[in-house]
């Protein structure tokens, strides 16, 4: 007999299985010309902002504040003499 688990396993692959069939069956529209990439990806923004800082991206994540869309920007930045690092939250507004 079945238990639980293993029931809630198997739906689990099948609605995983679904979803990847569904997401390759729909056609992305055919674009003529150059297509350009807004600056709305918070984890390419993050490195940005980690490489002006001088430090490494911990985190990059999209929220609303004061309802506008931002980036909550996480950056470790080394510390001095042989001390840890800094953690420096940046937050960039999302054009």
């Amino acid at each position: 007999m079945k238990t639980l688990r293993s029931h809630i396993r198997t739906a689990t692959l099948a609605l995983a299985a679904a979803g990847l069939f569904a997401s390759q069956a729909i056609a992305l529209p055919s674009v003529d010309g150059p297509v350009v990439l807004a600056a709305s990806d918070c984890y390419a923004i993050g490195q940005q902002v980690a490489a002006q800082n001088g430090g490494t991206l911990a985190k990059a994540s999209q929220a609303t504040r004061g309802g506008q869309q931002v980036c909550i920007i996480v950056v470790l930045v080394p510390g001095k003499d042989g001390q840890r690092p800094r953690r420096s939250e940046i937050v960039v507004p999302l054009n």
